[in-house]
């Protein structure tokens, strides 16, 4: 089943995703017509595990981690299936990368790992966006707009064998599996529940396979997991800055 989120005019509303559409409890709504798609969850972190695949690791000329390696983004970093993904003015090295994600269902803490399926609600599709010339994670990937996320949750799903494609302007970018991953997605989840207590629709994200890679204004970046759905997002130039200079002249 997918669930998904959709913002109307009368607020958010959550159900099943259905052939274009929401079924919620109060009715069916059609996205487009009574609203836009939202990220599938509202978490109160995204905790995403990077150095994940070996390739990644070789393309990138970085060590073999222990055990899982990961940082934060936060709710501010989300951006909904179809919304544009705004070019920050101050980098100039934006890339993409396609992730599947795991989104918690209930609070919970300290799993196991054969514990994790039924801790997690389904999966959906992130995008990775990194402003790679910025100094420190922090700064490359959690700022706004660095985490698309969606089009909705797949809650029936086997994360350990699963297609990967992310095409950049029609052009396949990256093209792997699931079960090339250092840790996978069950030693993954428990691993971090040692360390953060998870809360319903936090997210955990497994990281990105090789070919990750830097995106232009005007480009549209689409990440496929199979089974679970595909994440689409054009990328934008920054909007002009403005100032009262430029509005009124140097002497008003």
């Amino acid at each position: 089943m997918r669930l998904a989120r959709l913002l109307t005019p009368d607020g958010p509303v959550a159900g099943r995703y259905d052939d274009g559409a929401i079924v919620a409890d109060d009715g069916r709504y059609e996205v487009g017509r009574d609203g836009r798609l939202l990220p599938p969850c509202d978490p109160t972190a995204l905790y995403c595990v990077g150095r994940n695949y070996a390739e990644t690791l070789d393309q990138m000329d970085y060590e073999r981690p222990e055990e899982p390696d990961f940082f934060v983004k936060p709710p501010a970093s989300l951006l909904a299936h179809g919304e544009a993904i705004r070019y920050p003015e101050w980098t100039e090295e934006l890339t993409y990368a396609g992730e599947l994600v795991a989104v918690i269902d209930e609070r919970c803490r300290d799993l196991a790992p054969a514990d994790v399926p039924d801790a997690v609600r389904g999966y959906t599709v992130m995008n990775d966006v990194d402003a790679l010339d910025q100094q420190g994670r922090t700064a490359r990937k959690a700022f706004d707009g660095s985490a698309p996320l969606g089009p909705w949750i797949e809650t029936d799903v086997d994360p350990t064998n699963l297609d990967i494609e992310t095409t950049v302007g029609g052009e396949t970018r990256q093209d792997a599996n699931t079960e090339l991953m250092l840790f996978g997605p069950r030693e993954v989840v428990s691993y971090l529940s040692k360390r953060f207590t998870f809360e319903p629709g936090d997210c955990i994200a497994f990281g990105s396979p090789a070919n990750p890679g830097l995106v232009e204004p005007g480009e549209r970046v689409e990440i496929t997991y199979e089974g679970v759905g595909t994440l689409s997002n054009a990328v934008v130039a920054p909007d002009p800055v403005w100032t009262p200079c430029e509005e009124f002249g140097s002497d008003g």
